[in-house]
C-alpha cells in the first residue's frame, strides 16, 4: 500500500478484512464544529471514529503531547485495530489532521498505514457513497512497537541546544504572518514570532485546490524554496504539533527519512519567557 492513495483506490478496497478506515479529523479550539458529530452524520462507509483530540498525554508537561504508548495501544485496540491491519486515514479538517495520526502511528510501529488524498471533502464531490450512524465495534488486540517506529520526537531543551549546534534545520508550517509575529498567536499568554534559525513553510502551500498533495516534484520545490536542504535532517514544528505533521507526511512520500517533530511546537516555546523568539522573515 502507498503512503497516499486515492479516493478511486479506496473505493476498490473497501470491505477487505485488513482493511480498516479511521476518520482522524480534529479541528483547532474556537472551531465551532463536532467532529464526532459530523463522523454519525455521513462518513466512508464501515469507517470508524479516531477521536484524535482524546489521543494526548495527560501526564505531559507537553501542550498537547503525543500519547503514552499504552494509551496508543489501548485506544487502537478499543477501535479494533491491529498492528498488522493496512490503515488508511481521512480527515476533514482545515488543519489536515490526518497526518498527525499518520505520525502517531508510523512511530508506533505501524508500517501500513496511509492518508486518503483530498480527505472526505474529495470523496463527497465524486458523489461516492456515505454512511450514517456510530458502528459498533469489537476490540481486538494491539502491540504497538515503539522502538521500532520512526517518528523522532525532539524536546524544548534539544530545540534549544539546536539553535547553536545547527545540526538539523527546523522549518515551521504556521502561517507567513505568525511566523513573522505579524499576527498575534491564537493562544492567551504566547509570544508572537518564531524559534531563531527557523524556516517557514506553511503547511497549507502542500495542497492542489481539491486538498490533494501536490506532486513530488512541486513539494520538493517547495522545501527548497523555504531555504531547507533536503540533504540534511530536518525538524518539523508548528503551533501545537499538528501540522508540523503534514510537512513531515510530504518529507516522507519524497523518501526523507532523517526528520522529527518539535512537538511542544510553538504552544511550548511561545509560553516560555526565558527562550529566545525571533521576528520577521526567516534569517
Amino acid at each position: 500500500m502507498e503512503n497516499l492513495v486515492s479516493t478511486k483506490w479506496l473505493a476498490s478496497e473497501l470491505g477487505a478484512a485488513d482493511l480498516v478506515v479511521l476518520d482522524a479529523t480534529a479541528h483547532l479550539p474556537g472551531i465551532e464544529r463536532d467532529a464526532a458529530a459530523e463522523f454519525a452524520t455521513g462518513h466512508i462507509p464501515g469507517a470508524r471514529f479516531l477521536g484524535l483530540k482524546s489521543l494526548v498525554d495527560p501526564d505531559s508537561d507537553v501542550p498537547s503531547a503525543l500519547p503514552s504508548t499504552i494509551q496508543f495501544t489501548r485506544h487502537m485496540a478499543q477501535l479494533g485495530v491491529r498492528e498488522t491491519m493496512r490503515v488508511v486515514l481521512y480527515d476533514d479538517s482545515d488543519i489536515r489532521s490526518a497526518a498527525r495520526a499518520w505520525f502517531m502511528c508510523r512511530m508506533n510501529g505501524m508500517r501500513q498505514v496511509a492518508i486518503l488524498d483530498g480527505g472526505i471533502g474529495k470523496w463527497r464531490s465524486e458523489g461516492r457513497a456515505l454512511e450514517t450512524g456510530t458502528p459498533d465495534i469489537a476490540a481486538t488486540p494491539f502491540v504497538a512497537n515503539r522502538g521500532k517506529g520512526d517518528g523522532a520526537v525532539r524536546t524544548k531543551a534539544q530545540m534549544l541546544a539546536n539553535i547553536e549546534s545547527k545540526a538539523e534545520q527546523v522549518v515551521d508550517a504556521r502561517g507567513a504572518m505568525r511566523f513573522t509575529g505579524e499576527a498575534e498567536e491564537p493562544r492567551d499568554g504566547i509570544a508572537s514570532g518564531h524559534i531563531p534559525g527557523s524556516r517557514n513553510l506553511p503547511y497549507s502551500a502542500l495542497f492542489n485546490a481539491d486538498g490533494t498533495y501536490r506532486n513530488l516534484a512541486e513539494l520538493r520545490m517547495a522545501f527548497v524554496d523555504a531555504g531547507i536542504d533536503l540533504d540534511k535532517p530536518v525538524i518539523a514544528t508548528c503551533g501545537s504539533g499538528v501540522t508540523a505533521s503534514v510537512l513531515l507526511f510530504a518529507l516522507h512520500m519524497m523518501g526523507k527519512r532523517d526528520t522529527a517533530v518539535y512537538d511542544g511546537s510553538w504552544a511550548e516555546w511561545g509560553a516560555d519567557p526565558a527562550l529566545p523568539v525571533a521576528s520577521g522573515a526567516a534569517d
